[in-house]
Formats: structure tokens, sequence, C-alpha cells
């Protein structure tokens, strides 16, 4: 995997998963066990903040810089805007 930021190596990432699955849906959980797998530096905690806040487009806004890279299904299942 490519190293960069946080957001860039979990782009990758979920870009990977889902078209592993041909299924644009993915958890928190493949996220960051693909990440690991690939050798991350960046811990779960900061993987997870990424995910389901600083990147999710439906999310509370808590960071002063956000992106809208991922949506919020319900139940802990995530969607890439531009896959």
């Amino acid at each position: 995997m490519r190293k960069g930021t946080c957001r860039d190596e979990l782009l990758l990432a979920t870009r990977a998963i889902v078209k592993a699955k041909g299924d644009n849906r993915f958890t928190p959980k493949e996220a960051i066990e693909f990440m690991k797998k690939n050798n991350t530096t960046y811990a779960e905690s900061t993987i997870s903040t990424h995910i389901t806040s600083r990147c999710c487009s439906n999310a509370k806004k808590h960071h002063a810089v956000t992106y809208n890279d991922y949506e919020a299904l319900g139940n802990g299942v995530y969607k890439l805007i531009n896959p």
C-alpha cells in the first residue's frame, strides 16, 4: 500500500474492498483489517475516526477540515461516494 495520509490510505483500501466484493458497502472493521494487512502505520482509532466522522458526508461536523468520501448507510455500514 502506498504510504500517505490516513485519508489517502483509507481511500485506496476502501476502493479495493468494494471492488473485490462487487458491492459498494464496507465496514470500518473491514477497512482496518485491510490496512493492517498492508502495514499501515495508523492506529485503529485514527482509521475509524476518518471513516465515521472526518470523511463521512452525513456525520456531524466535529473537525475543522472534513471530506465527503463516504456516506453512512446505518448499522455500521458505509459506502464510497465516488468509487
